[in-house]
């Protein structure tokens, strides 16, 4: 493999993990919410998954959505409701000290890997990676595994500046009022990220 292989793959890993979308802006949310610390399972879970994803779609599962579109919308419904969801969760979550409060938790590794199935960016992401990276001699499964190893790379220290940043918004939340207006502000950036999936 050559330099402008690991180049490519880098720099369209750093724009697709990198920008909004739903992962960043749940894990800014988990920044502000729970610190660094707490947040590190979920973007890990994120990692796995796009990794995971990248693997299967190595295997051919790309294919099966060109094949059965039905599938790719039944996706998109699926992502789009769960995306609600976790939006519902995220604008009605506050900061005091009531049980639910207590007991309220960040995402864990399992539920953001399973996330990224329905996720249509992750999705995205991991069709056009591999069909437009891997090689298709018989470096193809090498050039499959090195993709998935600089996504994973560069997924975590994405993920880890968008929780930094939602660590850093946290300083400045100093009222139940402040944090209540930050989650509904989140919790709506992430049901909008729904628009983008239609």
């Amino acid at each position: 493999m050559e330099w402008h292989f690991f180049f490519s793959v880098t720099l369209f890993a750093i724009v697709m993990t990198g920008t909004p979308g739903p992962n960043n802006v749940m894990l800014t949310a988990s920044g502000a919410n729970f610190g660094y610390k707490r947040s590190i399972p979920h973007f890990i879970g994120i990692g796995l998954g796009l990794v995971s994803l990248i693997i299967l779609n190595g295997v051919g599962l790309g294919v099966l959505f060109q094949t059965y579109p039905i599938i790719q919308q039944v996706l998109k419904v699926l992502g789009s409701a769960y995306l609600l969801y976790l939006a519902w969760k995220i604008a009605s979550s506050r900061l005091d000290s009531t049980d639910a409060a207590k007991a309220a938790k960040p995402m864990t590794c399992f539920q953001a890997m399973l996330f990224q199935y329905l996720n249509p960016k992750s999705w995205m992401m991991s069709i056009t990676a591999v069909s437009s990276f891997a090689y298709s001699d018989d470096s193809y499964w090498i050039s499959v595994v090195a993709i998935s190893v600089i996504f994973i790379l560069v997924q975590i220290h994405t993920s880890s500046v968008w929780v930094g940043f939602g660590t850093l918004i946290r300083r400045w939340l100093s009222s139940p009022l402040a944090w209540k207006r930050f989650n509904i502000g989140m919790g709506a950036l992430t049901a909008s990220c729904v628009v983008f999936i239609w």
